[in-house]
């Protein structure tokens, strides 16, 4: 069926414009137009425990001034820092932070979008000092460099990611004169060295940028309130009606990026990581004009579709390919780009050129045989039901998501935005379809194996490359040459629910019930009591004890876990282009099965799986293909980023029964398709399987479910499984860290290229209970932004900074996290030593009334309501998972919050946090880029008495004591 709009609700709105929204959508929606031009969406949801504002600015990087790149990024940076009306720097995200709320911004090509969330209490005067950003902002001539660093920094931070290099190098490989080609980020070159060079004064040029672009005629807000609309009307009119006006309209870049010269290449490129990529790109009509007839949308469902007979089957088939995406990028107003992306084998990058040709073979049948009206309403009839059946999301992300949409779409459509193909117009989907000629096709091939065959550099992210022309006679000859593999067209997709009926739920159980258990299984059971939608979670952990026991074991489950989902995919895609979405992965104790989407054909999905599961055959071919993939896999460990490092070195050190990637990696080198033939019947022969069903299931369908897992595994003649025995219940211990005695870890970053070090500086504080829980959560919210002030915005020691709270298997504590280009590692850890005085003083300076608000802050975080299905189940499921059960955590520690005083906070910081904390356990994690490397020895030579240097992570692990598992315990409790 064709979704039309004749089903969806109508939202009234000023001069009645209708807005469109879900059938299951209770929320109201108006728009108004301020005195000042100002466009504005209002929301009103009474049961939101968060409240939003989106603000975006219809400017971006394309309206950079000649020589100064990245100038609209670096305003974006600049605006949050104080306004004439608020003139502390940072005073706006400080107070955004501690009243539980979080703020980010984004520079894209045409726009800028500031956000924020906040608790509902705190909101009104939250919007006012977001407004004043956009009506007398200050950007002090202090913060302009110090902020310059922070740009450069994250700049730093993305110089080795190769989705940015890739990006660069397309637009480098545009006209010069097209504001598409610039280097949209900026660095410390262009924002500084350059300009001073030429006598230019960036700050100066950063008041012209805001005056000249930032007007109200060219934003649009949303604000979504608790409040009714006539009250969240005169607070936002009152507010924002002060923004200038200068009437400027939307800047247009007219014209295509790309000319005849930039059309019929071919790019080979050298990456950072292993792997080799293929990317075919067209420009193309730009489809936001024709957004009902989806014309792009139509395409990438076909070309990149991965049943039987598609273009991934045929490519996955021969060894060639692992991945394919198909879809419009890059899209504007006035140009797109419609790309192909496959991720290759190493034999489908011998053959890259059979694969292009079977590529446009595929497009060339398509073009010819016609676009089909079933086909069209089929993608029609999955995307309303999932429009209409859509989970809530959180007010933050809904907010900034239609603040985009309004400057592009009609007011109806403000909500729907392209997500509902509604209007079959097959001449404009085969004009989209035309253009994807050899003519017209750029085409860029990534690989390692171009080290040192080629002859060009792009300029911002030393990106080597060698560029040629091909011709469409040669891309003809690819075609004719290329394997004679049968690709068709889709069958009909039995997947697409149809039946959207809520279960009639008798029991309306507050929290999850233990429906089921049996020697073999364990299941819990949560109705949809809140969400009132026809889709069910299905969580299933099997728990395998011999998945862990080594190196070997762990690299032969996940690839028996990737082959599961290997040759599950043809069948299981379908399912996931309907809106039901499965998933395989490893997890701490075996693999893990998630099911999540409409409940409809979920039992059908299901019973696949458990059948692959219970007749699981390894293919000697597909064995050797994910094993290099899990091989390159592992190899580019050592490309992430530092802090990722570090992180993972923290975690290594602390959790029980891990193992270093570079012994993963060396066991796969030796195992070959006979030793999983032989280890997955070992693997499954000793299983307990936890299971958690939710949403619009019954009883007996949820039982039903589990019995027939038990029926595949547990109940046959000669069983694939029997219940593990009670000695081989798998726990998550935790290394629990000594007393005053500080750890270290030292180790040079394992990409040589990168420059950038990492200090993780650890501390743990205890396990899993309710009272230092929030003592725990409530220091953090009082530190957070004091230490991202003090550590990023004054010292600018990097663009990644920041304070989390960390849970290891139910050990908490926290971490500092930062990352830099400009110091080292040693530097940064007395800084956060020095921060950690600064606390000191600030905590013993709280007021009585700085501190009952942070704890009322704390305590609406705390009670804030889950919004969808997925949100409350994850939150349920880590309660099983984790073996707690503390199912009314939130309760529990927002009661011991009402009882906490300012003493027990100081005390608790005195006692565990403190520089010279009597129980303080702590260890420092200090990863060196190659510009801080030669601070290493020194580093070492200075750190302060009593403390441990841990030269071996495993070895310094089987040395010191674990905490017990609240997983035993919570077991030995039932």
């Amino acid at each position: 069926m064709v979704a039309g709009t004749e089903n969806m609700e109508a939202v009234p709105a000023d001069k009645g414009v209708e807005i469109l929204k879900p059938r299951t959508d209770k929320r109201e929606y108006r728009r108004i137009v301020l005195k000042n031009s100002l466009e504005v969406l209002l929301i009103s949801d009474p049961e939101t425990d968060k409240c939003a504002a989106s603000m975006n600015v219809s400017v971006g990087s394309f309206s950079d001034p000649e020589g100064l790149d990245g100038l609209a990024h670096f305003l974006e940076h600049m605006l949050f820092y104080a306004s004439e009306k608020y003139p502390e720097e940072d005073s706006y995200s400080k107070y955004v932070t501690e009243h539980g709320g979080s703020r980010n911004a984004y520079t894209s090509r045409e726009n800028t979008n500031y956000h924020f969330d906040i608790n509902t209490d705190s909101f009104d005067e939250a919007l006012d000092r977001f407004a004043q950003f956009f009506i007398k902002p200050l950007m002090s001539a202090d913060a302009t460099m110090r902020e310059i660093n922070a740009v450069d920094s994250e700049y730093q931070k993305n110089l080795l990611s190769d989705s940015r290099r890739l990006d660069q190098l397309k637009k480098h490989l545009s006209r010069e004169d097209h504001p598409y080609h610039k280097f949209s980020t900026g660095n410390m070159e262009t924002l500084h060295v350059w300009p001073e060079a030429k006598g230019i004064d960036t700050r100066n040029e950063l008041f012209k940028f805001y005056d000249k672009h930032y007007s109200a005629s060219i934003m649009h807000l949303v604000v979504y309130g608790k409040e009714n609309l006539d009250k969240t009307q005169g607070l936002v009119e009152e507010t924002f009606q002060e923004i200038r006006n200068t009437n400027k309209s939307i800047p247009i870049y007219p014209g295509q990026p790309c000319t005849p010269d930039h059309l019929q290449v071919l790019v080979k490129a050298v990456p950072i990581k292993q792997g080799h990529k293929l990317t075919v790109s067209w420009p193309v009509t730009p489809s936001i004009h024709h957004y009902e007839e989806a014309p792009c949308s139509y395409l990438g469902h076909l070309i990149g579709h991965e049943g039987e007979g598609s273009l991934f089957h045929a490519l996955k088939t021969l060894g060639w390919a692992t991945g394919l995406n198909a879809g419009e990028s890059d899209l504007t107003m006035e140009y797109s780009f419609f790309d192909v992306s496959v991720d290759l084998t190493d034999a489908g990058h011998e053959h890259m050129q059979d694969i292009l040709g079977l590529l446009f073979r595929h497009i060339k049948h398509l073009q010819q045989s016609g676009v089909s009206q079933w086909i069209f309403d089929e993608l029609s009839a999955i995307c309303e039901a999932e429009f209409h059946y859509q989970a809530k999301r959180d007010p933050f992300s809904y907010a900034m998501a239609i603040s985009r949409n309004m400057k592009i779409y009609p007011t109806k459509h403000w909500l729907v935005g392209s997500s509902l193909p509604s209007r079959f117009n097959p001449d404009f989907v085969q004009k989209v379809l035309n253009e994807l000629s050899p003519s017209n096709v750029r085409i860029f091939w990534r690989s390692k194996k171009f080290e040192g065959q080629t002859d060009e550099t792009e300029p911002w992210y030393n990106t080597a490359y060698s560029f040629e022309n091909i011709t469409e006679f040669t891309i003809q000859e690819w075609v004719q040459s290329a394997p004679d593999v049968k690709l068709h067209l889709p069958v009909p997709n039995v997947f697409i629910p149809t039946d959207f009926s809520l279960k009639d739920v008798k029991d309306k159980d507050i929290f999850p019930v233990l429906l089921r258990k049996t020697s073999f299984s364990r299941m819990w059971y949560k109705p949809d009591t809140k969400f009132f939608i026809p889709k069910a979670y299905v969580k299933i952990d099997f728990n395998c004890p011999l998945s862990k026991t080594s190196p070997d074991a762990v690299v032969l489950s996940k690839i028996f876990v990737w082959l599961l989902v290997d040759c599950l995919n043809e069948y299981a895609y379908y399912a996931r282009a309907a809106g039901l979405y499965y998933g395989l992965s490893l997890s701490g104790n075996g693999f893990e099965l998630y099911l999540v989407g409409f409940n409809h054909k979920l039992r059908i999905l299901l019973e696949a799986i458990m059948q692959k599961i219970a007749k699981f055959e390894v293919k000697p071919d597909r064995f050797s293909v994910i094993k290099e993939t899990i091989t390159k896999t592992y190899q580019n460990i050592k490309f992430k980023q530092p802090y990722e490092q570090a992180m993972s070195y923290c975690s290594m050190v602390l959790q029980d029964r891990t193992w270093p990637w570079t012994e993963k990696l060396d066991a796969l080198t030796h195992l070959e398709a006979d030793d999983l033939v032989n280890f997955v019947p070992m693997l499954l022969s000793r299983t307990f399987v936890e299971c958690y069903i939710s949403g619009n299931v019954e009883k007996n369908e949820a039982e039903s479910m589990v019995k027939h897992i038990e029926d595949v595994l547990f109940n046959d003649p000669r069983p694939i499984s029997r219940p593990i025995f009670p000695s081989q219940s798998m726990t998550n211990r935790v290394v629990e860290l000594g007393k005053r005695i500080k750890c270290f870890y030292h180790q040079e970053g394992s990409n040589p290229s990168d420059e950038n070090s990492a200090l993780v500086h650890y501390i743990q504080v205890h396990q899993d209970e309710f009272a230092m829980n929030i003592k725990l959560q409530l220091f953090r919210l009082i530190a957070k932004q004091a230490t991202f002030h003090q550590l990023r915005s004054v010292e600018q020691l990097g663009y990644i900074t920041s304070l989390n709270q960390s849970n290891h298997s139910g050990v908490y504590g926290v971490q500092f996290i930062i990352q830099s280009s400009v110091k080292g590692p040693g530097h940064i850890d007395s800084r956060v030593e020095s921060l950690l005085k600064d606390l000191e003083s600030k905590l013993y300076n709280l007021s009585d009334e700085e501190f009952k608000s942070n704890v009322t802050a704390l305590i609406d975080m705390k009670l804030e309501k889950h919004k969808n299905l997925n949100e409350e189940s994850s939150f349920y499921w880590r309660e099983v998972k984790n073996g707690t059960f503390k199912f009314n955590r939130k309760d529990e520690e927002v009661a011991a919050l009402r009882e906490l005083k300012k003493e027990e906070l100081i005390d608790f910081f005195d006692t565990y946090i403190k520089v010279d904390a009597p129980k303080k356990k702590s260890m420092s994690i200090c990863v060196y880029g190659s510009q801080h490397l030669k601070e290493m020895a020194s580093d070492k030579d200075e750190v302060a008495s009593p403390f441990i240097e841990i030269e071996d992570i495993v070895g310094f692990r089987k040395s010191q004591p674990l905490y017990g598992s609240l997983k035993g315990w919570s077991q030995l409790k039932l």
